[in-house]
C-alpha cells in the first residue's frame, strides 16, 4: 500500500507541528561553559542540548502522533495514551506474576498459551490498579485490538521483565472488562539501530514471544500503514526536515547573538 500525497502531507505537517511545539516549549539550560562556548559556539551547544531533550521525548512527541496519523489510514479506531482500564481479577493478577516467575526459570515464552491461562483466571475479587495507559491503541473492523508499548531502540536488559509484566497486565485488565475481547499486546521499537544488520533480538529473548509481542522498524510501521510504508515514512521525515531547516537555523542562530 502506498500513501496518497494528501496522507504524506498530513504526516509531514504532523512532524513539523510536533517539532515547532518542542521549540516553543523548550527552555535551554543556562549553564556557563566558557571553554565549550569558545570552541564550539553557543548555537551548537544549544542544538546539542535540544537534541538530547528531543531524543528523550521522541516517542511521545514525535512517534506517537505520527503513528496515529498513519494508523488511521487502515484502522477504524486509533488512540494514543489510551486507558485500558484500572480493574483486574485477583486470580488473573496472580497468574501474571506466576507466568513471570516461570519465565525466569524456564525462558520459553508462548503468548497464546499465556493468554489462555489469563482467560482461565478470571475469577475472585477485583483489584483496583492505577489506570493503565497504552502508548498506541488500534482496532480493526473486526474488533481486533492491538496495544503497543513504544520503546527506545536499545532497551535496557534489566527492564525486559517489566515490559512483559506490562503486556500481560494490559491483557488481564482487558479480559476483566470483556473476556471475549480479541487482543494483542506488543512492544514496538520504531527503528533498528543495527541496520543494515538484523536487530539483535537475543536481547529480548527469554521474556518476550518475539513473533507475537515485538515489532521493530518496518514490521511496526508497515503494520500500521501497509506494506512499503516504512520507506515512505522516512521520506516524509526527510521532507519535513528540509522544510524546517531555515527555522532550525534561525532558532539556534540567536544563541550566538
Amino acid at each position: 500500500m502506498s500513501l496518497t500525497n494528501q496522507q504524506k502531507l498530513q504526516i509531514q505537517q504532523t512532524i513539523a507541528a510536533c517539532l515547532r511545539n518542542k521549540f516553543q516549549n523548550y527552555e535551554a539550560k543556562d549553564n556557563f561553559m566558557p571553554f565549550h562556548f569558545r570552541l564550539l559556539g553557543k548555537d551548537r551547544l544549544a542544538l546539542y542540548s535540544f537534541m538530547q531533550s528531543l531524543f528523550t521525548t521522541f516517542g511521545t512527541s514525535i512517534f506517537e502522533p505520527v503513528a496515529a496519523v498513519l494508523a488511521k489510514t487502515r484502522f477504524t479506531k486509533v488512540e494514543t495514551q489510551y486507558v485500558v482500564g484500572s480493574s483486574i481479577f485477583c486470580e488473573c493478577q496472580q497468574k501474571v506474576q506466576s507466568i513471570i516467575n516461570q519465565l525466569t526459570i524456564n525462558p520459553k515464552p508462548d503468548k497464546n498459551e499465556e493468554l489462555k491461562l489469563l482467560k482461565q483466571s478470571l475469577s475472585g475479587t477485583i483489584n483496583k490498579l492505577k489506570p493503565a495507559k497504552v502508548d498506541l491503541f488500534v482496532e480493526n473492523s473486526d474488533g481486533e485490538q492491538f496495544l503497543f508499548d513504544l520503546k527506545t531502540a536499545k532497551p535496557n536488559k534489566g527492564d525486559f521483565q517489566k515490559y512483559k509484566q506490562t503486556l500481560l497486565e494490559w491483557a488481564g485488565i482487558a479480559y476483566t472488562a470483556n473476556k471475549n475481547v480479541k487482543i494483542h499486546t506488543l512492544v514496538a521499537i520504531p527503528y533498528n539501530p543495527y541496520e543494515p544488520q538484523p536487530y539483535q533480538f537475543w536481547t529480548l529473548a527469554g521474556m518476550l514471544d518475539l513473533e507475537k509481542e515485538l515489532m521493530v522498524a518496518e514490521k511496526f510501521w508497515d503494520f500500521l500503514g501497509g506494506k512499503g510504508v516504512y520507506v515512505e515514512l522516512l521520506n516524509c521525515f526527510e521532507s519535513a526536515g528540509i522544510e524546517l531547516r531555515p527555522e532550525i537555523d534561525e532558532y539556534f542562530g540567536k544563541f550566538n547573538k
